[in-house]
């Protein structure tokens, strides 16, 4: 692993993604966005798409966790679901590619451990992310083999429909650190504060990610206009 990956440890990367019919959705806003968490003190950095990531790189040196978000008929997966989005990746050479690592069926049926055999057969020294949803979807990808087991999608699935990660003090988030053997937790969803931020490194998280809280200003902004509308 290397040293920008390692320099993660106990560090904040920051979310900067925007997609189609967000009124921030361009890789120029996002390389700005970028740069403006590194400025923020930010060691790392997520992004969609490999105009956004090219464009990211071109202002920042912070290693990155790269996926795609693309939708297929066939299937409810739409974080870097096939080989399509993994090409597309490669070709800008992100130091961590991130998945949907859940029990769902991938595009044209096929499984997770189908997926990862292939992704990581014909790119053996990349480092590889599993987005999961549960802790026994995380337990399932250490064994596979991925190098950092996110719980990204808890509360985005049918298994894990009305979790949140920060719930019951992290409970999920806990479970996971402690049957993952092998691979490093990165802590992902509902960070929406420094507290908790702080409090997630403080449980076992290798790093966290923070997306909306700081990159999304129209749903920051609502926050605020939705305490004052029910006050």
């Amino acid at each position: 692993m290397n040293e920008k990956v390692e320099a993660l440890k106990g560090k904040l990367i920051v979310s900067c993604q925007a997609l189609p019919g967000e009124p921030l959705h361009s890789s120029f806003i996002m390389g700005r966005m970028a740069l403006a968490a590194e400025q923020g003190g930010a060691k790392g950095i997520r992004a969609n798409t490999k105009e956004d990531i090219a464009e990211i790189q071109s202002q920042v040196d912070l290693p990155i966790i790269g996926i795609v978000k693309r939708n297929y008929p066939d299937s409810t997966i739409y974080i870097t679901p096939t080989m399509k989005e993994i090409e597309e990746l490669m070709e800008v050479k992100p130091e961590i590619i991130a998945v949907d690592a859940t029990d769902r069926l991938r595009p044209g049926r096929v499984t997770i451990d189908e997926f990862f055999a292939q992704i990581k057969e014909k790119y053996p020294d990349q480092l590889w992310m599993a987005d999961c949803s549960t802790v026994a979807e995380a337990k399932h990808a250490d064994e596979l083999g991925f190098d950092f087991i996110g719980c990204t999608m808890v509360g985005y699935t049918p298994e894990s429909t009305g979790d949140k990660i920060a719930a019951n003090d992290f409970a999920i988030l806990k479970d996971i650190i402690a049957n993952v053997r092998h691979g490093r937790v990165i802590a992902e969803g509902n960070i929406n504060t420094p507290e908790k931020a702080r409090r997630v490194i403080e449980l076992g998280a290798f790093t966290v990610v923070v997306g909306s809280i700081i990159t999304r200003p129209q749903l920051i902004t609502r926050a605020f206009a939705e305490a004052l509308e029910n006050r």
